[in-house]
């Protein structure tokens, strides 16, 4: 499957393109940058971009006003159409947020209630009671996601609802050939719409990819047969991050074997999580790592686990901000691609998953492990790769059980004989294929 073997790119688009946050009802044409940086893309090496909401909405993008348009603030469904295209013809997948559980207040289902109360066609689209009052004062009481009003829930226990979503995925795949769908707060969406979106998509288009938002939990609430394909996977990300801030990478070691490792209690052997170090929600990497000579090490480790790695725009090149700034900080525009040391090492990256079937597919077993330094076996039944972290300064000498030989290392082409142990010099990781 392509998005078992690709990484992805994750794009905001309100932000990458300058879109104003409230919707003015202006007409822009923004979203025709993107095609000014699919060369950018596709010298990144990566094989699909997400696209944070696009849709119509009053503000951010998760407040829908209209799950068939492109928000006037970047375009029109045309100038998307051309960007799609554009994506395709460089051989980049295409996958867009849908955003299930809820729409805004300036959705057409909701403004009809806010008229016709309990005359409107739409009124059990929502979870209303006439009977009470809302945050905006409406006279009317409903359920917004988390208690946010300008999120109004929808009844996905209604088949008319449901309808709706499933033709409206239906138009994009039809008109704009997208390739899958991030599912926003997918732990809050009912299993049985899951399961009908996943069902109607794989009629409708081959390998359509679904991922579905998980914060915590039991990610196969929304993964597996019959469900999403994936899911993100917040637990490594944690682990990342934190393994080396506090030169403890038996966090992160102790992460993945408890998710995809040998035993059988092994909780997603076999399974894609959709792996990512930052992302539009959360502080940009380069600010959370303590030591900026660790940027390319988290990033060869998140490429070599298991699962498919994402890079968020900007931080190829290690833009910075932090989340106590505010969203907006975090959702930046950018006037031109940047690409230094950390984007060349990104771009081998990628490259190295082309060449390796076992970053993708491979079992995962640990070979050596320090509190700077950790070894991880990939194998699947044709290829064996080893991913090799030194997190400190200093040079270090592993000894580990492994089948001696030699080695490409897949980010430099470097060959490397690993037959008397493997000397590993400061800050360096490698993503060693034997031959």
């Amino acid at each position: 499957m392509w998005y078992y073997e690709n990484s992805i790119y994750q794009i905001y688009p309100l932000g990458f393109c300058g879109a104003p946050f409230e919707n003015d009802g202006k007409l822009e044409h923004r979203i025709l940058k993107v095609i000014d940086w699919t060369d950018h893309l596709k010298k990144l090496g990566v094989g699909a971009v997400l696209f944070n909401p696009i849709f119509e909405s009053d503000t951010h993008g998760y407040n829908t006003r209209d799950y068939r348009k492109i928000d006037v603030r970047l375009g029109t469904n045309d100038d998307f159409k051309k960007v799609c295209k554009a994506l395709h013809k460089k051989g980049i997948k295409i996958i867009l947020d849908g955003v299930f559980n809820h729409a805004g207040r300036g959705f057409f289902g909701f403004t009809d209630v806010l008229e016709k109360r309990w005359d409107s066609e739409y009124k059990d689209w929502f979870h209303i009671n006439f009977d009470g009052n809302d945050g905006y004062n409406d006279g009317l009481w409903y359920e917004g996601w988390e208690g946010n009003y300008d999120l109004v829930k929808l009844n996905l226990q209604n088949e008319a609802v449901v309808n709706y979503l499933l033709e409206s995925v239906k138009y994009w795949i039809d008109e704009f050939d997208i390739d899958g769908l991030r599912l926003d707060v997918a732990y809050c969406l009912d299993q049985n719409f899951i399961r009908r979106l996943r069902s109607a998509c794989d009629s409708w288009k081959e390998d359509f990819y679904l991922v579905g938002e998980m914060i915590g939990g039991d990610y196969r609430k929304v993964m597996g047969e019959g469900l999403c394909q994936s899911a993100t996977n917040y637990e490594c990300y944690k682990g990342l991050f934190s393994s080396f801030n506090s030169y403890n990478m038996f966090e992160i070691v102790h992460s993945l074997l408890r998710q995809f490792g040998p035993e059988q209690w092994t909780l997603y052997k076999g399974e894609h999580l959709l792996s990512f170090v930052d992302n539009h929600d959360v502080s940009r990497i380069a600010s959370i790592l303590q030591n900026e000579n660790h940027l390319k090490l988290i990033y060869t480790l998140m490429f070599g686990m298991p699962g498919i790695p994402t890079i968020y725009y900007g931080s190829e090149w290690g833009e910075k901000a932090d989340k106590s700034q505010g969203d907006p900080a975090l959702r930046p525009c950018f006037d031109e691609p940047v690409w230094n040391d950390l984007t060349d090492h990104i771009a081998s990256l990628c490259a190295a998953l082309k060449k390796s079937k076992a970053l993708s597919y491979g079992d995962i077993k640990q070979l050596l492990l320090t509190n700077k330094q950790c070894i991880l076996e990939r194998e699947c039944e044709d290829d064996r790769v080893l991913v090799v972290i030194n997190s400190e300064e200093n040079p270090y000498h592993a000894d580990f059980n492994a089948r001696a030989g030699r080695a490409r290392d897949l980010i430099t082409g470097e060959e490397i004989d690993f037959g008397g142990g493997l000397d590993i010099p400061g800050y360096t990781s490698y993503i060693l294929q034997p031959f």
